[in-house]
C-alpha cells in the first residue's frame, strides 16, 4: 500500500432507516518511524557497528514493526565496510492484496572508529601486524618533495593558516570562477 492510497468500504457509512448508507473511505498516510523508512514494499534501516563488530562479526536483534524480534547474525571473517547495505528477504511490508508476500528489509551499516590514542603504541603495532599491509608509497626525488602536515578540517570555518597566494584572493570569494577574458577583434 502506498502513501495517499484510498481504501473503500462500500455501504459501510452512516446507516439510518430508510436511507442508503454511504461509503467509508480511508486515505493512508505514512507515519514517521525513528528506525525504519519505507521504500515501496521494502523497509530500510541504518545500524551503527563498532569497528570490532565490522571486522570480527556481530549479532544484532531488530525489533520489527509487527513486534517480532529478529536475530541477525553476521559471521566472523566477513567484513562490513561503512555504507554496506545487506538485506533480509521477506521482512519488509506486506504486498497490497497479497499480505503473505512481503518486501525486503535492508540494513545500511555505519561503522564507528575508536577515538585517537585509544590504545598504546605497542598494541597498535600488534594490530598492524595482523591487518593487511599498508600500501607502499613511492617518493619522488627529494628536491621535488615538500612535507606538509594533515590537520582537522571544518568546512564551516574558513582558515588561511599557512595558505599561499593571498595576492590572488578575490575579495574573500573562494572559487569565484574565471577571471579576465580575452576580447574578440
Amino acid at each position: 500500500m502506498r502513501e495517499g492510497q484510498k481504501i473503500y468500504f462500500r455501504g459501510e457509512g452512516d446507516q439510518q432507516p430508510g436511507l442508503e448508507p454511504g461509503d467509508v473511505i480511508i486515505v493512508l498516510q505514512l507515519k514517521y518511524h525513528e528506525k525504519f523508512q519505507r521504500s515501496g514494499d521494502d523497509l530500510v534501516m541504518t545500524h551503527t557497528l563498532s569497528l570490532t563488530e565490522a571486522l570480527c562479526g556481530f549479532s544484532l536483534v531488530v525489533k520489527h514493526l509487527d513486534g517480532r524480534d529478529l536475530l541477525v547474525n553476521h559471521p566472523t571473517g566477513q567484513i562490513v565496510k561503512p555504507g554496506t547495505i545487506k538485506g533480509i528477504a521477506g521482512e519488509g511490508m506486506p504486498h497490497y492484496k497479497n499480505p503473505f508476500e512481503k518486501g525486503n528489509l535492508y540494513i545500511k551499516f555505519d561503522v564507528t572508529f575508536p577515538d585517537n590514542h585509544f590504545t598504546s603504541e605497542t598494541k597498535l603495532q600488534e594490530l598492524e601486524s595482523i591487518l593487511p599491509p599498508r600500501p607502499q608509497v613511492t617518493l619522488p626525488p627529494l628536491e621535488d618533495l615538500e612535507e606538509v602536515d594533515l590537520q582537522e578540517y571544518d568546512p564551516n570555518e574558513r582558515r588561511n593558516d599557512g595558505a599561499r597566494g593571498e595576492a590572488y584572493d578575490d575579495d574573500e570569494m573562494p572559487f569565484a570562477g574565471p577571471g579576465v577574458q580575452c576580447t574578440h577583434q
